[in-house]
């Protein structure tokens, strides 16, 4: 359990508190980076990162409000920091104005957890921040424009199309799955 005994701990730089904390936060910290990082072992850099930020910036928190939604910003924008980098590498295409942004059916219904995030890692940087910011942790489109440096249109666009190879990789996974239950 978080004390404040380990918050001002950690505000003192003392290294066993931070273990603590490390510790306490760890599979919450994980699960969040795991989403946006396209393998375990990037989203554990992504926690680790994240850490180095929590432990600089502690002593900016607020202790009357949720250390969980506090820890989980610091974990977003560390992985949409991460984005950024990677975003260099990655040409982002713009929305065709006649591309018809209507939901189908959810076959996600059909997935668990872990298998959502597996296939949700096999999306592209581009694909899967936008999809994991919007679907997931639910950010507007002109909020993910403003914090990832591109167009609402490119946001659209690349929600739909991460929704779409999505429902692709979900539709050739499907029969599989059936095949191992029967």
């Amino acid at each position: 359990m978080l004390t404040p005994e380990i918050i001002n701990g950690c505000i003192r730089g003392n290294r066993r508190s931070q273990k603590d904390l490390y510790k306490l936060y760890y599979g919450y910290a994980i699960r969040i980076c795991l989403r946006y990082a396209k393998n375990k072992d990037e989203a554990i850099e992504l926690v680790n990162d994240g850490f180095m930020k929590v432990f600089i910036n502690i002593k900016h928190y607020d202790t009357g409000k949720s250390f969980n939604a506090w820890i989980s910003t610091i974990m977003i924008n560390t992985s949409v920091d991460h984005y950024r980098k990677q975003i260099k590498k990655i040409r982002m295409e713009e929305l065709n104005p006649n591309h018809d942004l209507l939901e189908t059916d959810n076959i996600l219904s059909h997935l668990n957890y872990a298998d959502l995030i597996k296939l949700v890692q096999q999306l592209s940087y581009a694909y899967r921040t936008v999809f994991n910011l919007f679907a997931i942790d639910g950010y507007s489109h002109e909020e993910i424009s403003s914090m990832l440096s591109i167009s609402v249109g490119t946001s659209k666009s690349n929600l739909f199309k991460a929704r779409e190879h999505l429902k692709k990789m979900i539709a050739d996974t499907l029969p599989t799955a059936q095949q191992k239950i029967n």
